[in-house]
C-alpha cells in the first residue's frame, strides 16, 4: 500500500536522511516538507516543500489544511518531526529550546492531528525525561510529553544515542561511542532514517506509544528491504 508523509525538520541532518530514504522507497507516493524557508530540492517529483512561518499564530491551522489536502487523496498519511538543534544547543537558552522543540514541534503535531493524521513519528534523544536536571534532556522529555498529549492513535518516539554520519557529531565522538554498549552508544544516521521508513510501512503496527532506541532502530533498518 502506498503512503504519504508530512514532515517538519526535513532540512536538518537526520531529517534530510529520512527524506532521502523515503525517496528510495517505491511505496512512498509523496513527501511534503514543511520549511521555514525555501531550499533546493532533488529532481524527484514526489518530494515537495511548503514554506510556512512556524512562529505565526496560524501555523497549526495552516498545517491542518495541508494535512487535510493530503488525507483527501485517499492514501495513508503519516506525520513526522525530525526537528533538532544539533551541536548548537548549548548556545540556546531553555526558553529558546522550548519555543522550538515544544512550541514549533507541538504546533506542527497538533496541526497534523487536526488535519486527520493519526500516526506520528517523533525524533527525540536517548534518556529523555522531563524530570532530568540536564536542560537538553529535560526539554526533550517535555517535547515527548507534549506530543503524547495530542492523542495520536500511534506515536513512535525515536531516541538515538550518538549519531554517526551526522555533521554535528565529531568523528572521534562517534568512534568512541562505538565502545559504549546499549542505547547510549553510536548509531548510524542512515539506520535512523531507514527505521523511520520502516515505521511508515508498518501500517498494521498496534496503536499506542512505542519508544525506539538504538537496537530497535538497527533491527528495523536491517529488516527494511
Amino acid at each position: 500500500m502506498v503512503f504519504r508523509v508530512l514532515i517538519i525538520g526535513g532540512t536538518g541532518q537526520v531529517g534530510a536522511a529520512v527524506v532521502r530514504a523515503l525517496a528510495l522507497e517505491p511505496s512512498c507516493a509523496e513527501v511534503v516538507m514543511v520549511n521555514r524557508r525555501a531550499i533546493s530540492l532533488s529532481a524527484d517529483p514526489r518530494v515537495r516543500q511548503v514554506v510556512l512561518d512556524t512562529a505565526a499564530a496560524q501555523f497549526s491551522v495552516e498545517v491542518a489544511k495541508l494535512a487535510q489536502s493530503m488525507v483527501a487523496q485517499g492514501d495513508p498519511v503519516y506525520g513526522a518531526s525530525c526537528v533538532g538543534v544539533g551541536k548548537g544547543s548549548m548556545n540556546w537558552s531553555e526558553e529558546e529550546l522550548k519555543a522550538l522543540e515544544i512550541g514549533v514541534v507541538g504546533g506542527f503535531a497538533r496541526g497534523c492531528q487536526a488535519g486527520g493524521i493519526t500516526r506520528f513519528s517523533l525524533l527525540s534523544a536517548v534518556g529523555s525525561t522531563s524530570k532530568s536536571r540536564v536542560r537538553y534532556v529535560r526539554v526533550m522529555g517535555l517535547k515527548e510529553e507534549a506530543v503524547q498529549g495530542i492523542g495520536f492513535e500511534r506515536l513512535a518516539i525515536f531516541r538515538p544515542g550518538i549519531i554517526a554520519g551526522n555533521a554535528h557529531t565529531p568523528r572521534y565522538v562517534a568512534w568512541l561511542g562505538r565502545l559504549i554498549p546499549g542505547r547510549f552508544g553510536t548509531i548510524e544516521q542512515n539506520d535512523i532514517a531507514r527505521a523511520f521508513v520502516a515505521e511508515f510501512i508498518s501500517s498494521s503496527a498496534p496503536n499506542g506509544v512505542v519508544y525506539l532506541e538504538n537496537a530497535a532502530m538497527r533491527q528495523r533498518s536491517r529488516a527494511l528491504k
